[in-house]
């Protein structure tokens, strides 16, 4: 070999073992030419909030705080829609506000004011699931690792104050953080817990639950009325698709968890719970006539059928991808967007529309499920909808684009007009779909002698109201990031289909930092074509689709 080819060989060499540790070598996706995700996207948004905000309640974290908080704790996203991506950091914003330090640990309130209904340490349970799936984002895991253990040890009889679908929240926390030592203390009370809704909300030997209409946490429902003989009143009981689907929920979890215990005989006896429910649940609520899921009267017999009336709650089963993939049950999403059904300017009606019950009231209760638009409930509906998008294979009659679209909506709807006529990001109670008001608020302001009822809360209370999700649904269905207990997680967005990029950061997913680039044409980001998983800053995945990407990390 003369001495060119030798050198050229050496050079060749060289080049191969500077290629190999490139492709892994860490990767400062923060410090790279075209930087992912600005550095000072968070900081401007909060900012702003902060700059907006008359801030009359502080707890663990205050708005002067909130900035680092969030930098330390949110992942940072990035997305072509601004509207969704400044909801995304307000929801964060304002969910900081419920982070409360106690003698058990953290909890997350609901509403900010004491309210005299509320239980230990101002908590209320009705939430507390979208609680959960909202804060196992959050990567530093003691937040809601203490605020589970709170309503199953130390909340006395909080835990059961309203339907709460806790085992299985729990088990989508550990899908982030897992920690099986904690979860398998867990074991005993969430079963517990089952077995005290089973003594409490079963009768006569029957299958299904029942629950009052106020304890699911809608008061004054459609279906109330009807059951009380057309008569407006609250807490009237029923057999519900809330909270047998919950308990659905809860059975397949203990289900699950019992697996990974080792403990297979309470595997069995909840798998063959949840069974049972799913099986009476499509046998006696579903409502031939109205393609829908609706209310069956408590004291049912074997020729009762259910309520002729469409209530957004007919959609929670899928919440817990409950319902066989058959062509009937897919017809109920059909009402999803239809002005006869739940579709409206400003939001979802929490019953159809076309109903003649259906109102949108400033009279009587300032908290009414007869026509509304109820964020808690869209959290619901929206999740549900991408359970079905993404897990059931035949006979859609509904896309993903509409469920970017009633996402895009319900983003739009977190705005109110301030005392000098400028918008400003607002999240409160109910809102009237035709056209935007805050009901509660509205009527709260001036409820006792022209100003606030210290017996209904006092100042503000529904202002920066923590009784619904938004971020999980951006960063779990959104962006389609499904974490798996097998340390696999998943990727499947229902983003648009032109959207070119998106980018996510800074997910602690199972102890590791977990960082997402979609970049169809390589421009945006400057990390190459398609998707690509960063794991502790290395580049472990890369591939031109972002559809159904299935990585061990």
């Amino acid at each position: 070999m003369n001495k060119r080819a030798f050198f050229l060989s050496i050079k060749i060499l060289i080049l191969s073992i500077f290629l190999r540790s490139c492709s892994n070598r860490k990767f400062n996706i923060q410090s790279s030419k075209n930087s992912i995700i600005n550095e000072n996207l968070l900081k401007e948004y909060i900012e702003k909030f902060n700059k907006n905000d008359n801030e009359l309640y502080k707890q663990h974290i205050n708005n002067k705080n909130a900035y680092n908080f969030l930098l330390e704790n949110i992942p940072i996203i990035e997305i072509p829609d601004k509207v969704i991506e400044e909801n995304y950091y307000f929801r964060w914003w304002t969910y900081r506000k419920h982070i409360k330090s106690t003698p058990d640990g953290i909890v997350i309130t609901e509403f900010l004011p004491k309210v005299h209904w509320s239980k230990k340490y101002n908590t209320i349970n009705c939430p507390a699931a979208h609680h959960i799936y909202e804060g196992r984002w959050l990567r530093n895991p003691k937040y809601i690792s203490d605020y589970i253990n709170f309503w199953l040890k130390n909340s006395e009889d909080g835990v059961r104050q309203y339907s709460f679908w806790i085992a299985d929240a729990t088990l989508a926390f550990n899908k982030i953080h897992r920690n099986d030592s904690l979860l398998f203390s867990q074991l005993g009370p969430l079963i517990n817990n089952y077995n005290e809704w089973e003594k409490t909300r079963k009768e006569n030997n029957k299958s299904l639950f029942w629950q009052w209409d106020e304890k699911d946490g809608m008061e004054y429902t459609i279906s109330g009325r009807i059951l009380n003989g057309g008569v407006e009143k609250s807490a009237v009981d029923a057999v519900r698709p809330t909270i047998n689907s919950y308990m659905y929920g809860d059975a397949r979890a203990i289900s699950k968890i019992a697996h990974l215990k080792n403990e297979i005989e309470i595997e069995k006896k909840f798998e063959k719970k949840a069974v049972i429910i799913k099986n009476q649940l499509q046998s006696r609520l579903w409502n031939e006539k109205l393609s829908f899921f609706t209310v069956l009267p408590k004291d049912y017999i074997e020729s009762t059928k259910p309520l002729n009336v469409r209530e957004l709650i007919g959609y929670v089963p899928w919440y817990f991808n409950l319902p066989d993939d058959k062509p009937k049950y897919s017809l109920a999403w059909e009402k999803l967007k239809d002005t006869l059904g739940f579709s409206a300017t400003y939001g979802l009606t929490v019953t159809e529309r076309s109903h003649p019950f259906f109102k949108i009231s400033y009279r009587g209760h300032e908290c009414q499920w007869n026509g509304p638009s109820w964020p808690f409930a869209t959290t619901q509906t929206l999740k549900a909808l991408a359970n079905y998008l993404n897990n059931y294979s035949k006979y859609k009659s509904i896309l993903k684009d509409d469920y970017y679209s009633i996402l895009l909506q319900y983003a739009e709807s977190h705005k109110i007009t301030n005392e000098i006529g400028e918008k400003q990001n607002w999240i409160d109670e109910n809102l009237n779909p035709f056209t935007g008001d805050w009901i509660s608020r509205t009527r709260l302001k001036e409820w006792e002698n022209g100003t606030w009822s210290e017996n209904k809360g006092g100042v503000e209370r529904g202002k920066d109201y923590n009784h619904s999700g938004f971020c999980d649904l951006v960063l779990n269905d959104l962006l389609g990031i499904k974490p798996k207990l097998n340390r696999m997680i998943k990727i499947n967005p229902l983003i648009p289909d032109y959207w070119e990029w998106f980018a996510v950061k800074n997910i602690n997913y199972q102890g590791k930092k977990i960082d997402i680039v979609w970049d169809k044409n390589g421009d945006k980001f400057g990390l190459g074509k398609g998707l690509t998983i960063f794991v502790n800053d290395i580049k472990k995945f890369n591939t031109n689709s972002n559809k159904n990407i299935k990585v061990f990390i």
